[in-house]
């Protein structure tokens, strides 16, 4: 696959086969490529905590429990901004109620978002979970050095037939995550990303975002 078609054909996966296996050399294999990620002063921040088996089972039931209590942490850090306006409220409905209607989920069925948003603590039923941490120390160019390492992880993963969905939503059981996967306090949970085996029949693999036009974002001086 070349970088190209990489990178265009990149999407979050949301339904995977669970019986396709992953190996522990293919997880390998895509850190060993990830790991050549840019890095200030190459210091290479980033942590990974690869869970499968029993402990992603447990992991995905005590985050389920919590999620369907309603229970949930303070996340560490804001993902998107506190006020939200324009454009990116606009952008940010369009992707939402896209992906609820390719699973023909109504505006007004707030049980079936739920259930839907659920299934990230499954990881979308992939075989394999990864953590990205970052120790606490580091400031915000680590932070960017780790958003270029897990885009390195994704598109890595291709290469092998496989697909990723980075989740972020696992860092609101940020306190559940480190304590099972045995990190650290002196380390921040990133995000997870969900690997697996896309399905194929799955119709809500066949939602894809849009993407604004150049032009809109691009200044030449």
């Amino acid at each position: 696959m070349n970088i190209k078609d990489a990178i265009i054909g990149r999407q979050s996966i949301r339904a995977f086969l669970p019986e396709k296996k992953i190996s522990r050399e293919i997880v390998h294999g895509i850190l060993n490529i990830a790991r050549r990620a840019p890095s200030g002063s190459n210091i290479q921040p980033w942590k990974v905590y690869v869970i499968t088996g029993e402990k992603k089972v447990a992991l995905s039931k005590a985050c389920i429990a919590r999620h369907n209590a309603g229970d949930q942490s303070d996340r560490e850090y804001n993902y998107y901004p506190t006020t939200w306006r324009s454009p990116y409220l606009e952008r940010r409905r369009e992707c939402g109620w896209g992906l609820y209607a390719s699973l023909d989920i109504k505006k007004d069925d707030k049980v079936a978002m739920n259930n839907q948003h659920g299934r990230n603590y499954t990881f979308f039923d992939a075989p394999v979970g990864l953590f990205i941490t970052l120790d606490r120390e580091l400031q915000l160019g680590s932070w960017l050095d780790t958003g270029m390492f897990i885009q390195s992880i994704m598109l890595a993963a291709r290469h092998y037939g496989l697909e990723t969905c980075p989740q972020a939503a696992f860092c609101n059981f940020f306190d559940t995550v480190i304590e099972h996967i045995g990190a650290p306090k002196n380390e921040i949970l990133i995000t997870g990303i969900a690997l697996g085996y896309p399905d194929p029949k799955a119709k809500v693999n066949t939602y894809r975002t849009t993407r604004i036009d150049v032009n809109e974002f691009t200044t030449y001086v």
